[in-house]
């Protein structure tokens, strides 16, 4: 094997260690041109094997869900010198069949990865866990009418609580995960007991970038913590895996609710929740329908309301545009819609949120730079201003109106490329 020296960003090189590590390391970086077991990875792929990682054999649990992402990513930490084990979750219970969960085809997966990549892999069961900190909270907000977006508090509360807390009574150093996001310690700035302080940083990969659903993590959890694929694209990581003839190369990312999969959503609720069937109106209360149950049904919703294009409820020029969810109101029981993808009572200027969690463990300052807001995932980062109303409340406001603000769930604030945290959406306004 030819090892060849090259000089390079330590930013883009050594996702797994913090800029400042990497500069005190003093790393020896390896462009590995010619890797025989791995069919000869493209150049632009770079290993780095460090100093700190070869010298005191770092333990690394890394969370192996079955997929691409972490199989790649226990991968890369192994080529760098890590010890790594491999923990597969299991978290959901209640009707573990092959129907909707895939719970027993991803852990004959993560299994084969880790004899391929030669590491041990444990199974842990975090089910009661998830169904106390994660499951119960999901039901009581929809029962509340709100959405809730369960993968945000499954990540704070399973993946980097129970998770780490497991992981650290294994003896680790550091966990990992495939998560789309980076790690960075924060340059001349220290936390009130004196010790570095680590910001949370967007993924290289735009389209795959998953800082809003990380958002409410805090300092001891990031300090912890190894995202390896967060300067990495995904086709590159697809690559890898298909190189290393992973059985998982091609596997198709997962989707869902968090550790629950792919269901019939109403179905899937019906089980749990008390629902009642009530009128379904428009802003001016005429009534022209009824709806199912005000918990199956989100704000800016277009599908499956149950109204389609009634003859009775075309515009004055005849045309019929699509219908929306623009209300839910949990006292009378009623549902608004309004017909138009831009209609007033779609769109808001203000919102407030509370269950506030800042990455820094304090809110932003007096006077940011350039801050900006998510009110949803995939959406466009968009200006905004914030203020404090109290210890775990703040507003937002907008210079251009944000479509569908849905209480429940995240607005994630971002100076620049740091995520610097959020809270949970409870109002909006226009």
């Amino acid at each position: 094997m030819e090892n060849r020296q090259f000089s390079v960003k330590f930013d883009r090189i050594l996702p797994h260690t913090q800029a400042s590590d990497a500069d005190a390391l003093k790393c020896d970086l390896i462009l590995i041109s010619q890797a025989t077991r791995l069919k000869c990875l493209p150049p632009c792929i770079f290993l780095t094997l460090t100093s700190a990682a070869i010298m005191t054999r770092s333990r690394v649990v890394v969370g192996m869900s079955g997929g691409v992402d972490s199989s790649v990513a226990a991968w890369m930490l192994k080529e760098q010198g890590y010890e790594v084990i491999g923990l597969f979750m299991k978290n959901w219970e209640d009707d573990d069949d092959d129907t909707y969960c895939s719970t027993r085809q991803d852990w004959l997966d993560a299994v084969s990865v880790a004899d391929i990549l030669g590491i041990d892999i444990e199974a842990v069961n975090f089910a009661a866990e998830y169904k106390d900190r994660v499951f119960a909270e999901f039901l009581r907000e929809y029962q509340a009418g709100r959405t809730p977006n369960p993968d945000v508090l499954c990540n704070a509360e399973i993946k980097f609580k129970a998770f780490l807390d497991h992981a650290l009574r294994l003896g680790a150093d550091r966990i990992a995960t495939g998560h789309y996001a980076r790690v960075r310690m924060a340059e001349n700035e220290s936390g009130s007991d004196g010790a570095p302080r680590f910001e949370l940083l967007k993924a290289i990969d735009a389209s795959k970038d998953q800082s809003y659903f990380l958002h409410r993590l805090n300092q001891a959890q990031l300090s912890k913590t190894l995202f390896p694929l967060g300067s990495l694209h995904k086709t590159e990581i697809r690559a890898i895996a298909a190189r290393l003839e992973l059985p998982n190369a091609a596997k198709k990312d997962s989707t869902g609710i968090c550790f629950i999969g792919e269901r019939p959503f109403r179905e899937f609720l019906n089980r749990y929740l008390a629902f009642a069937p009530g009128p379904m109106q428009t802003t001016d209360g005429t009534v022209v329908g009824e709806h199912v149950g005000l918990s199956f049904y989100t704000l800016g919703q277009r599908k499956g309301i149950g109204i389609g294009g009634l003859q009775t409820h075309r515009n004055a020029d005849g045309d019929s545009s699509p219908w929306y969810v623009a209300r839910k109101d949990v006292a009378t029981n009623t549902l608004t819609i309004v017909q138009g993808h831009d209609h007033p009572w779609l769109l808001s200027k203000t919102l407030t949120a509370g269950q506030i969690s800042w990455v820094a463990g304090h809110a932003p300052g007096d006077e940011p730079t350039s801050l900006s807001a998510k009110t949803r995932y995939r959406q466009a980062d968009v200006e905004c201003k914030q203020t404090s109303l109290d210890d775990d409340r703040f507003a937002l406001s907008f210079l251009v109106p944000q479509w569908a603000v849905t209480p429940g769930q995240s607005a994630v604030l971002y100076q620049g490329e740091v995520c610097l945290g959020g809270g949970i959406i409870g109002t909006a306004g226009q």
